[in-house]
């Protein structure tokens, strides 16, 4: 990269709007052109100085100024990368997502797609609120995966996917309890199901096959219950929600003392 000393354009200089003197003089114009290195050098300066939001805007005038450039191709990625780490999520999406619109092909399409599901994954946001995000992050992570199963981004991308998948079971639980204690019991139902049958390797599965357990109890259904129990006992037997559920079929579902 060729490096341009500091002080040979100022930074502002590089994105000039308009200034006019009071006189009425016109200083600066409105578009001030700059060769394409020097636009991206400043910028990777700029960047390198953790200006982060101003880099993203300075890599984005590169590609305005150059748009035909190889410049412009880095300056799209450096642009995504900026605004990451500027926590300008949905920018970063979008410049991650105009790179591979316009370079379907390029050997850098891995890293833009890790921008897009890594901004939707730093987005995830407790389980009180809608998971909306969390179903993005997870889709992009899942994408990711699938397109580049053998880079280390995708490695990656499979680690976030157990905390992202997590985290939707946890929003099914929620909204699955809720429903319980209304004694909604068939709409607790499906939520239950939904984290048994499509989540069943996070930290929620053991619960869910409980809360099965106690609905389909509630509901007059003592057969569906000691299958439900069955399973918590064939696959989590030491676990918490097992002895509950072996307590309860024991008092009220005559003969079902042994669930497992």
């Amino acid at each position: 990269m060729i490096r341009v000393p500091r002080a040979f354009f100022p930074l502002a200089a590089a994105l000039a709007l308009t200034a006019c003197a009071s006189s009425g003089v016109k200083k600066d114009r409105a578009y001030v052109a700059r060769d394409v290195e020097t636009l991206y050098n400043v910028a990777r300066e700029t960047l390198d100085k953790r200006q982060y939001k101003l880099a993203a805007a300075m890599f984005d005038e590169v590609e305005r100024q150059h748009p035909y450039s190889v410049w412009a191709r880095r300056s799209q990625l450096m642009s995504a990368f900026s605004y990451y780490v500027a926590r300008q999520y949905p920018d970063a999406i979008q410049s991650a997502q105009r790179f591979l619109s316009l370079h379907p092909g390029s050997r850098e399409a891995p890293y833009a797609y890790y921008v897009i599901a890594v901004s939707y994954y730093e987005q995830i946001s407790d389980v009180g609120r809608d998971q909306k995000i969390t179903q993005q992050a997870l889709d992009a992570l899942s994408e990711l995966i699938r397109r580049y199963p053998n880079t280390d981004y995708a490695a990656d991308a499979k680690l976030k996917i157990d905390l992202t998948r997590d985290h939707l079971a946890g929003k099914e639980m929620e909204v699955g309890r809720f429903y319980q204690d209304g004694r909604l019991y068939l709409a607790a139902i499906l939520r239950f199901r939904t984290v048994v049958d499509k989540y069943d390797t996070t930290s929620h599965t053991p619960e869910a096959l409980h809360r099965l357990v106690e609905s389909y109890l509630a509901l007059g259904i003592p057969e569906e219950a000691k299958k439900a129990a069955a399973v918590l006992g064939y696959n989590y037997r030491g676990s918490k929600w097992y002895d509950r559920s072996y307590a309860l079929i024991a008092k009220k579902a005559p003969g079902g003392a042994t669930p497992a």
